[in-house]
């Protein structure tokens, strides 16, 4: 096994999707020469060329609905929107065409795209670029959702998300980029959960930025961790394996918790795990603000690994 940064093990996902198919493009804002504005696509231009990284104007409306069209055309395009708020400017683009035109034609064609999104917070880039939308984008039909939360996917979820069919929303998580660990070989899905960390006290159920706060926190505890990884179509089932043997659970959520992803896991294990309770489920989200700059502030705004062992003590009354 190699040692790797999220955002290296990112790079290299690209580039071994470029070399593997010459359908597949990148395409977005400063992708180019700039080398993207996280780094990932450094060098890429001078190596694949313009034709197949494709600095955009800045309209992610025109450009992620360019994606759309060559997808349709039988190209392999990725897409990079810069940060997920960025993506409510193309909503049109990603929900009413690039989720529904399998749908809408009756299955005469399918939209093989990726889109990928910086998404989270914990790097002080202030309320506009800090959201946690990925619940948002789960509740649509049509489209499937993925979160980076390791090493391992941040290279692997690439390769599977271009065999599928149909649209694929990666989200990655800035927080992580520097992040350092151990890369190893083999093929990555994008249909299934993934236990973490085997545990007996309490099951830990999350996904993306805050699968590292969750495995922290479970070393306290004796913690089970699930990382949930796709949130569309949702695997639930190791979810509630893990909740028949510890009888407690606690669902973890950069999202702000009204109306948010941690809302829905509960209802699930509820609906298919409540007589293996010993305790109600517990969650732990980002708090009610929009997230502030300041870093402290920040912190205080987000899950963190104490605050999860909080929660989880919680349980025992």
């Amino acid at each position: 096994m190699t040692s790797v940064s999220y955002r290296e093990a990112l790079r290299l996902a690209h580039y071994e999707a470029l070399e593997r198919d010459e359908r597949v493009f990148l395409m977005g804002e400063d992708v180019g020469s700039y080398g993207g504005t996280y780094a990932v696509s450094k060098g890429m231009l001078e190596k694949f060329g313009p034709e197949r990284v494709r600095d955009t104007p800045l309209s992610e409306l025109a450009f992620v609905g360019a994606g759309v069209g060559a997808a349709l055309a039988g190209l392999r395009p990725i897409v990079e929107v810069m940060t997920v708020n960025f993506s409510l400017l193309a909503l049109d683009q990603i929900v009413n065409n690039a989720a529904l035109l399998r749908h809408m034609t009756g299955g005469q064609v399918s939209v093989p795209l990726i889109v990928r999104m910086a998404t989270g917070a914990g790097r002080q880039l202030a309320a506009q670029h800090s959201h946690s939308l990925e619940g948002w984008y789960a509740h649509i039909p049509g489209i499937k959702i993925v979160a980076q939360g390791t090493i391992e996917d941040a290279r692997g979820m690439l390769a599977a998300a271009l065999k599928d069919p149909d649209p694929v929303l990666v989200f990655e998580y800035p927080a992580l980029y520097d992040a350092k660990g151990e890369l190893a070989d083999g093929a990555v899905d994008i249909s299934s959960s993934k236990l973490r960390r085997t545990g007996g006290k309490v099951t830990l159920v999350t996904y993306g930025g805050c699968v590292p706060k969750c495995l922290k926190a479970a070393e306290e505890i004796d913690g089970e961790v699930i990382d949930l990884r796709v949130l569309r179509p949702l695997d639930m089932a190791p979810v509630l394996e893990s909740v028949r043997k510890t009888r407690r659970a606690v669902v973890v959520d950069e999202g702000w918790r009204s109306g948010g992803l941690a809302a829905e896991v509960m209802a699930r294990i509820m609906e298919e795990g409540f007589y293996d309770l010993d305790a109600p489920v517990a969650r732990v989200c980002s708090e009610e603000v929009p997230i502030p700059y300041a870093a402290h502030l920040e912190q205080a705004a987000l899950p963190q690994p104490e605050k999860i062992v909080a929660a989880a003590k919680g349980l025992f009354g």
